[in-house]
């Protein structure tokens, strides 16, 4: 069965206008981490996700079937390949800017955590006779490593 070129052209001008836009999204969430600013990227989860599945399955049933947009112009077809590359790089900024975030974040964590530990240790208390006696022991902390 032959994909009409109309059809095809079609396909690949919305993969193009979803690619950039998710790259839009991706590319500010991104700028949000640098910027130490998480809750502004939180703001634009539920549209980068809803974006990012539909780019799923759709990338997904082109990879199956290539004829969907091999009908579509060359140039139209480069556009949606230079797209497609600047949405892979802006991945990867992504990623870095939020590893960064989650190393930060893991080290602040630990900081607070061996404090709290440390101030816990120092305490005494006074019995009822008016003498010192030794702090009870702190409870437990628990890190994990999933920030």
């Amino acid at each position: 069965m032959a994909i009409a070129a109309t059809d095809a052209t079609d396909r690949v001008d919305q993969l193009i206008i979803l690619t950039e836009r998710l790259t839009e999204i991706i590319a500010a969430q991104a700028q949000a981490f640098e910027s130490r600013r998480p809750q502004d990227a939180a703001k634009m989860q539920e549209e980068a996700s809803r974006l990012a599945n539909l780019y799923r399955h759709e990338s997904a049933r082109v990879r199956a079937d290539p004829r969907l947009v091999e009908g579509a112009p060359a140039p139209d077809r480069q556009r949606l390949i230079q797209a497609t590359e600047a949405f892979d790089a802006v991945l990867a900024r992504q990623g870095r800017a939020i590893e960064a975030a989650r190393t930060v974040t893991e080290g602040l964590v630990k900081c607070i955590a061996e404090e709290v530990a440390a101030q816990r240790s120092q305490a005494s208390v006074y019995g009822a006779t008016g003498t010192q006696n030794a702090a009870p022991l702190a409870t437990a902390i628990t890190l994990n490593r999933r920030a």
